[in-house]
């Protein structure tokens, strides 16, 4: 990973929806809190409308973690809305999931990641499966509809 922050900017008014489905809030079930369908595997670039719309569950936002081979190499720092956000890869989380977490009280979210060419009925359904409040499929479950 290259070090350094850089800084990143919530998105303008777009003329396309974030590709995010939630679990309503309230009781956690399940291995994944919804499923996110970022257009490009740039982290980086796809954090901001995501940051834009967890930060109304989660506050400012602290972290993100993710599977190391599921983006390209992001720096370890970026600046979101002024504040700094550690970006943490690691290979032991589960490939397919990203999982923010809030500075304050450190809650979280854990999506499943869509690849960004998946078929869009099949990533619409799997984002569906995922942000189904009573949904406890394991990721590996989710991950094999995706195929």
């Amino acid at each position: 990973m290259t070090s350094g922050p850089h800084t990143v900017t919530a998105p303008a008014a777009e003329e396309h929806a974030l590709r995010l489905r939630l679990k309503p809030k309230g009781p956690t079930t399940g291995y994944v809190d919804g499923a996110w369908w970022p257009r490009s595997a740039d982290l980086v670039g796809e954090l901001p409308e995501l940051f834009a719309v967890l930060a109304v569950r989660l506050g400012r936002i602290e972290r993100v973690t993710f599977h190391l081979g599921d983006f390209s190499e992001p720096p370890r720092r970026i600046v979101y809305d002024g504040e700094r956000v550690r970006l943490e890869g690691f290979r032991a989380q589960r490939p397919g999931t990203v999982t923010v977490i809030g500075a304050s009280d450190r809650h979280r979210v854990t999506l499943l990641t869509v690849p960004s060419d998946t078929d869009p009925d099949v990533a619409h359904d799997v984002q569906m499966t995922a942000a189904h409040r009573d949904n406890t499929d394991t990721v590996e479950t989710l991950r094999d509809r995706l195929k």
